[in-house]
């Protein structure tokens, strides 16, 4: 391999010395600027006075962004496992869209998806902390997911119920043209969005509505719940153990300890 590839890939791929952090924190600030342009350009003042401006600066991220993709290829140490990898992918996918707008109009806004690179200051940073807290919060819902999934059944059941129920207390006179208008209704009123387009005129209408609001407060908690008991649980079965004291029956010691905490007996199997 030539002296150039090695140190491109050393710039382009590592993160452990100061030109190789300089190159991704340029990259970085160079995704937000295009995603600033992208954003900039949608809104309709500013694209009818600037459109001109905002071809070029679009065209320019782009060829700079193809240019870079070219040569993690060229210097990629495995040219496959870079192109199929998940910032390979996403790097391609940020290029993509500006290519098609020749056959696509207006699809150059699907540029946002560079917002995707600036995961790449995980690893420039060395935050490998917040992606292990990422796994425990994942294992946290996974082993949530039984309860999870029966308190989104009994929460589908109820908005059915409810918004069957509004149905026939309002009637399409008052907006609640279907069952599934009613459920809609139901929905927005639960998580307490309220968007105001369907209102319950009737004093028993009222009354339901104001029932299900205050139902909805408690359900928004539910699953919060749910999920930090797992969390805990995660947290003692890591941090103690089950060992229990002979003495004083005392248990969840920590697994570092070799007496008890409450009565100083000598631990078993310690």
């Amino acid at each position: 391999m030539s002296h150039l590839k090695q140190e491109l890939r050393r710039i382009i791929f590592g993160t452990d010395t100061k030109a190789g952090k300089t190159f991704d924190l340029i990259l970085i600030v160079t995704v937000i600027l295009s995603i600033i342009i992208v954003m900039l350009e949608s809104v309709e003042e500013l694209r009818d006075q600037f459109q001109f401006q905002f071809f070029v600066m679009e065209w320019l991220f782009t060829l700079l962004f193809t240019f870079e993709i070219a040569l993690r290829i060229y210097c990629a140490e495995k040219k496959s496992k870079y192109i199929f990898s998940f910032y390979g992918v996403v790097d391609f996918l940020s290029i993509l869209p500006a290519y098609l707008t020749a056959l696509f109009p207006g699809l150059h806004t699907l540029g946002v998806i560079r917002a995707l690179r600036i995961l790449r200051i995980f690893r420039i940073l060395k935050l490998n902390r917040y992606v292990l807290a990422a796994d425990e919060l994942l294992r946290a819902l996974s082993a949530s997911k039984a309860k999870i999934t029966i308190f989104l059944g009994t929460v589908i059941t109820l908005v059915i119920v409810i918004g069957a129920l509004m149905y026939l207390v309002e009637g399409p006179e008052n907006g609640f043209t279907s069952i599934p208008k009613g459920i809609y209704w139901a929905i927005v009123t639960m998580t307490t969005v309220g968007f105001g387009d369907v209102v319950p005129q009737t004093p028993l209408g009222q009354f339901i509505s104001s029932s299900l609001m205050i139902i909805g407060y408690g359900i928004i908690a539910v699953p919060t719940g749910l999920v930090t008991v797992d969390l805990v649980s995660q947290r003692m079965n890591e941090y103690y153990t089950t060992i229990e004291c002979i003495k004083c029956h005392k248990t969840n010691h920590e697994k570092t300890a070799h007496f008890c905490s409450t009565c100083g007996e000598k631990l078993q199997n310690k």
